[in-house]
């Protein structure tokens, strides 16, 4: 017999949950079974609201994005500001979740909603002077490099980020230069590569370029 549609239980609800229970358990064990258990209820009943894990994962994504505040920029704010601010939300956004990353890249599919806000972004730089084309790729170039160098943050065992001291000094054994090479000089100096100087060296590179495409021959 089909389970009967539970009161008060959404899609909204099972959205929620599904981020909390990321939070605790991280992507790998986060299962349908386990949901429904959270919950309360049988696997079943999940199923009036979200037909496959993978819509629930779908869903989870949209949330994850749409948390970082889309939209196009504010009265009288420059592009460039706008696009560093929106680049640093979006990551803080994926980073307030364990996997948060792998959630979004491994989506299918936004909500009509996220589409149509990234088409109102898109719609405000062509009034900044952006071609649609540049627009786009501007938009998606920013969005890879946030999602790419916050997936490198979260795959990096804490065990690591909690010992830097200890892994420089076996790097100086191993490199010609020992506690000199040029690769521990560039860390010391300038912290490690995932840290948030090398986050906004990446940043500020890609808007740079970017305004330097936009005026342009």
């Amino acid at each position: 017999m089909r389970a009967s549609k539970r009161p008060g239980l959404t899609r909204q609800t099972l959205i929620d949950t599904g981020l909390r229970l990321l939070d605790d358990v991280g992507l790998e064990g986060l299962t349908v079974r386990r949901l429904a258990a959270e919950l309360g209820v049988q696997s079943p009943a999940l199923y009036w609201h979200v037909r496959t894990k993978q819509e629930l994962l779908d869903g989870m994504a949209d949330a994850i994005v749409r948390a970082a505040g889309m939209g196009p920029p504010r009265d009288g704010e420059p592009w460039q500001e706008w696009l560093t601010r929106r680049a640093r939300a979006y990551r803080a956004s994926l980073l307030a979740h364990r996997d948060g990353a792998r959630v979004v890249v491994n989506a299918r599919q936004l909500s009509l909603e996220a589409t149509r806000m990234f088409d109102d972004e898109l719609t405000a730089m062509v009034g900044c002077g952006f071609t649609p084309v540049l627009a786009l790729r501007t938009i998606t170039a920013v969005s890879h490099y946030v999602t790419g160098f916050v997936l490198q943050e979260q795959s990096v065992p804490r065990e690591q980020a909690d010992t830097p001291q200890d892994r420089l000094a076996a790097l100086a054994d191993v490199l010609e230069g020992g506690a000199s090479a040029t690769l521990l000089r560039a860390v010391r100096e300038g912290g490690p590569p995932l840290g948030e100087d090398a986050f906004e060296h990446g940043l500020r590179t890609l808007v740079n370029g970017t305004a330097a495409a936009l005026s342009g021959p």
